[in-house]
């Protein structure tokens, strides 16, 4: 075999290889997966090193860095993979950034968050929001509002819970108490006792499906095939909530809501009284903007958010989502377009798809 057969078969070897296209990519997310030694220089990268593309025949791929090392290559002083990757110092710093916003008793300042990051309040807000989806005053302030409900669940009176959770006044958390709570904190203490909570249960061609209202809005839909677990399931939702049969007014949005699931065409405006982490409901605001007809992938609606990393985060937001249709988290699949689990059944995901790309 001649040199320049060898070289031509070396070349097609790694250019065959999936691991060639990624790394022609700098592909950040096969970084810890494999490394790839440079003959030519000696050395060897990370995936994602920002280094000029090195001729294929020059390649060879590791599946661990001291295997390269084993091999005689030293580590690149560019990505320098001997080192902990850039995107793990971030998650850590990140990590370190939420403890110290759940531990502290009265809110940080971006500033000092970022000095204790050991970084810019630029890069550090950039890089915060990357790694958990949210800002960290969003993050703060969902941690604030999960420290009021367990003080509100021990302390003595409400204004005991009020400051013990952080807030420096009465009235700023009140100003601020029924989207935290979805409720007044007198009546958040009860159990949601003083809530009333009106609903109906219909059928529909789906199975069985229930729409409960409160007064500031559209609280949950929920479909299954036993009408008697949903209503176990809003109760459930609700525990000291006043639950009240629907009248014949009711009835009507009800109605609104079988004729959407069966002809999607006709459109669903509700008034949505929506509850969950800042994170989730800027997940369900993404799905309410996806059209009828289209889809997106948990990775597309990740991206959207600004949380690209949040996939598995994303695909939890979706499955806690009460409000079936309204919320369209049915218009959610994977990369490949195959439909995933469905909190409602696999079997109803894909008949609302089908309805609706006909609409």
């Amino acid at each position: 075999m001649n040199a320049s057969t060898d070289i031509a078969q070396r070349a097609a070897a790694t250019a065959n290889d999936p691991r060639w296209a990624l790394m022609l990519a700098h592909d950040k997310g096969s970084d810890g997966k494999f490394y790839y030694s440079v003959k030519t220089t000696g050395v060897y990268c990370r995936p994602s090193c920002a280094a000029r593309p090195p001729r294929p025949e020059n390649v060879c791929f590791y599946a661990s860095r001291e295997e390269a090392e084993r091999a005689g290559f030293r580590p690149c002083k560019r990505c320098k993979p001997d080192q902990q990757a850039l995107s793990e110092q971030h998650a850590q710093k990140v990590t370190e950034a939420c403890r110290l916003i759940e531990s502290a008793q009265e809110a940080l300042s971006l500033q000092q968050l970022a000095d204790h990051a050991g970084l810019s309040t630029y890069h550090f807000h950039r890089i915060f929001k990357a790694v958990t989806g949210l800002t960290p005053k969003a993050y703060a302030v969902a941690q604030r509002a999960k420290r009021m409900r367990s003080e509100l669940d021990r302390s003595a009176s409400v204004t005991e819970a009020i400051y013990e959770a952080g807030y420096n006044s009465n009235g700023r958390f009140y100003e601020k108490s029924n989207a935290v709570l979805g409720m007044t904190p007198s009546n958040y203490r009860a159990g949601g006792k003083n809530a009333e909570i009106r609903f109906a249960i219909g059928q529909c061609s789906l199975g069985a499906i229930l729409v409960a209202q409160s007064e500031r809005g559209v609280c949950a839909i929920l479909m299954g095939d036993d009408p008697a677990a949903l209503a176990c399931d809003l109760q459930d939702r609700f525990p000291r909530a006043n639950l009240i049969g629907a009248d014949e007014g009711f009835e009507q949005l009800i109605a609104k809501v079988v004729g959407f699931v069966e002809a999607p065409a006709i459109g669903l405006d509700l008034p949505l009284d929506v509850r969950g982490t800042a994170f989730q409901q800027r997940v369900w605001q993404a799905l309410q903007q996806i059209p009828v007809g289209a889809t997106a992938s948990y990775t597309e609606i990740a991206k959207r958010i600004g949380a690209p990393a949040a996939v598995r985060a994303v695909a939890q937001a979706c499955a806690a989502n009460a409000l079936a249709v309204a919320i369209p988290c049915h218009r959610v699949v994977r990369n490949d377009g195959g439909l995933s689990g469905y909190r409602w059944g696999v079997e109803r995901k894909r008949l609302l798809l089908e309805r609706e790309s006909q609409a």
